[in-house]
């Protein structure tokens, strides 16, 4: 009989672990599992997006020509008179591709700079809550980190030009909001907006599938109820 309950007591003790709620982990083990997740999270985006095509080859990440002046693109290469267009198109996600991976660091910053009252909340929060925290507390950061990138390498078309005298007339009539008469300013706002959204799907994967976290950290954190 002894040896029965001893038994049974070892087919329970995994049952009773994966019945864990967030209250029995430590503030220090939530914080940590979210951070690994958080990290995981960023540096899978920054690889998806930092790599030739990350952008371009992406049809819901690509960068097009915004307001009406991409309804007009699309008009022009309707007519066969869309080179122009394209160049510009390509140059804005090749731009975007340069300038993702010098958000990791950033990125890691702001994950371990987390308090562990904001871990506690984020967890118990939508699906995309750590997501945006990092995009309201580390956005400024990473879009002066980006900004020079993306300008160097718009600047070595001389269509960006083109672009930022056209949208800056178009702004005035409404044509376009008058943050994207810049296309240094929006190909910057365009990447970061691609970075997070990419962020949001792997942090709900995450909280969807704990076995995708990459370390048992994190696993056990979001296994967590």
């Amino acid at each position: 009989m002894l040896r029965i309950l001893a038994f049974a007591c070892l087919l329970l003790t995994p049952m009773l672990a994966a019945s864990q709620t967030l209250s029995d982990l430590t503030q220090q083990e939530t914080s940590s599992g979210l951070k690994d997740a958080l990290v995981q999270a960023a540096n899978s985006a920054v690889q998806q997006l930092g790599r030739p095509g990350g952008f371009s080859n992406d049809s819901q990440r690509r960068i097009s020509l915004p307001g009406h002046l991409g309804t007009a693109a699309r008009t022009m290469k309707m007519m066969g008179m869309g080179a122009q267009v394209t160049q510009l198109e390509n140059s804005m996600n090749l731009a975007a591709e340069a300038a993702v991976p010098n958000a990791q660091a950033l990125l890691v910053q702001a994950i371990q700079n987390m308090t562990l009252s904001d871990a506690r909340s984020i967890l118990s929060g939508p699906q995309d809550s750590a997501t945006r925290y990092l995009d309201s507390s580390s956005r400024p950061a990473l879009r002066t980190a980006l900004l020079p990138v993306v300008s160097e390498a718009t600047a070595q078309v001389g269509l960006a030009q083109q672009y930022n005298q056209f949208a800056g007339q178009a702004a005035r009539y409404g044509a376009i909001q008058s943050q994207d008469a810049s296309i240094e300013s929006y190909v910057t706002e365009q990447a970061l907006n691609g970075l997070f959204a990419i962020m949001a799907e792997q942090e709900a994967e995450i909280r969807n599938n704990p076995a995708a976290a990459a370390t048992s950290l994190a696993k056990k954190v979001f296994g967590a109820r």
